[in-house]
């Protein structure tokens, strides 16, 4: 095979790996505020429960979690989830069931690291700020969103980079429940003699990391404003 054949190949699995990806930022991010107000609620049963949850999803390896979500389901309790087909700008797009199930699976798993996150950014803002706020009249709400959560965007957004870089290496344990995105694409191709293209899958990693690190950086540089 060419080389630009090789290229083709991999940017199919790409495809694949990019829709997790952002799938899994567009569930986990809002997701993780939801649990994150949960661990940090005054009702002590649902502080409880949202806490061992996050213990138990961080605690367990993501890989053993796909098998859990594609897996366990259908063998236990006879669950199918069916195949999606979508039109997307007069295309039919094909969604396999464990390409589902793994999405939940990894916007769970985020989510609880990123409820983390915010729970840190949160508890980093002193108490005084709050009461400066109620004191100029202002609700709780309104402090929050007014005030606090300016500043805890700013603090988060190191970690949170962290995070969403960290994601795109992990979206390849997909391949562990025979999803082909573009590790399993390449090796596919190793099928055919061909070694390299395991090792140009790095070169798709690098750019698409470079580009968030970019992207990361010029929005720490727009929030620098509130260096103190």
């Amino acid at each position: 095979m060419s080389f630009w054949e090789v290229t083709l190949t991999l940017l199919d699995g790409f495809k694949v790996t990019c829709g997790l990806f952002f799938l899994t930022l567009l569930f986990a991010l809002p997701l993780g505020l939801l649990i994150c107000f949960g661990t940090m609620s005054k009702f002590k049963p649902l502080r409880f429960v949202m806490k061992t949850i996050v213990w138990i999803v961080r605690g367990i390896p993501l890989m053993l979690q796909l098998f859990i979500f594609v897996y366990v389901p259908g063998m236990l309790f006879s669950i199918t989830v069916p195949d999606l087909n979508l039109l997307l700008f007069g295309n039919e797009i094909h969604i396999s069931s464990k390409f589902v199930l793994s999405v939940v699976a990894f916007s769970i798993n985020y989510a609880c690291y990123f409820s983390e996150i915010y729970r840190g950014g949160i508890e980093s803002i002193s108490k005084g700020q709050y009461e400066a706020g109620q004191v100029l009249g202002m609700t709780k709400s309104q402090v929050f969103f007014k005030i606090v959560l300016i500043q805890v965007i700013k603090r988060i957004v190191p970690p949170i980079s962290n995070e969403v870089i960290t994601l795109v290496k992990d979206t390849a344990l997909i391949r562990s429940v025979a999803i082909v995105e573009i590790v399993m694409s390449a090796e596919l191709l190793m099928a055919k003699t061909l070694i390299w293209p395991l090792f140009y899958t790095g070169v798709f990693y690098l750019v698409f990391v470079g580009v968030l690190t970019v992207l990361f950086n010029k929005l720490e540089k727009k929030l620098d404003y509130f260096k103190a």
